[in-house]
């Protein structure tokens, strides 16, 4: 199972269908929008881990939007790969320049689009898809969906497997409550922010009964943390 969460903003509703359609089958979580509005609305709901763009959007065009993301803390830090009929270099050089990490030049398969995703997903460290995971003695199949220790398998409801998932994915990283509701939960409109304490309770209460509950710490006036030291 993969978590990284992606958003396609491409105004053409038979591309974007298409496009969408390719990266959830590759294991993806994909949200979409018709424009830039649109898609700083839902920037703001759901923190992506990636951002497909077309360059030529009604309104804000793709490249000055990624001008504007490029200013601003909370998505500087985003892979951004841009979507163009424009192949000419003068073209690719002003992408580059504007913070486009990567270009996609039309026509193009299915198939080019979620192997250029996953390599920027690695080289950003936000691939999240290998197919077999361990740490503090707890072993996750991401394919199967189960985690186990020492061959026993926990019996965690889907959301207790992505949070433990997420954890295990970036162990020693002290994530706030904020940032859960994002990566974990992703569009989290409306839901309370103690939902995350009510989860990780959950989760440790299952992690004791194997004498694993203290790997998930509270890190007091931050969060919570994935750790194998005390």
């Amino acid at each position: 199972m993969s978590l990284a969460q992606l958003m396609i903003v491409e105004d053409d509703m038979a591309l974007r269908e298409m496009l969408a359609a390719a990266l959830q089958q590759a294991d993806f979580a994909v949200r979409c929008a018709e424009n830039a509005q649109q898609g700083q609305h839902l920037l703001e709901q759901m923190a992506p881990d990636l951002l497909v763009l077309d360059w030529m959007l009604p309104g804000l065009s793709g490249v000055e939007w990624v001008k504007r993301l490029r200013v601003n803390d909370h998505y500087r830090e985003i892979p951004i790969i841009l979507i163009t009929a424009r192949g000419e270099e003068e073209d690719k050089i002003y992408g580059l320049e504007s913070g486009v990490d990567d270009f996609l030049i039309k026509p193009f398969s299915p198939r080019e689009l979620t192997a250029r995703v996953k390599i920027l997903l690695r080289r950003f460290g936000r691939m999240f898809g290998k197919p077999r995971l361990q740490a503090g003695g707890i072993t996750l199949d991401t394919e199967q969906h189960r985690a186990s220790i020492e061959g026993r398998t926990l019996a965690l409801s889907p959301m207790e497997y992505r949070l433990l998932l997420f954890f295990i994915t970036y162990p020693e990283k002290v994530h706030n409550r904020t940032q859960l509701l994002a990566k974990v939960w992703g569009n989290h409109a409306g839901i309370e922010d103690r939902t995350v304490d009510v989860h990780i309770r959950r989760l440790r209460k299952i992690l004791e009964k194997h004498n694993r509950a203290g790997l998930l710490q509270t890190v007091r006036g931050f969060g919570y943390r994935f750790s194998e030291t005390e």
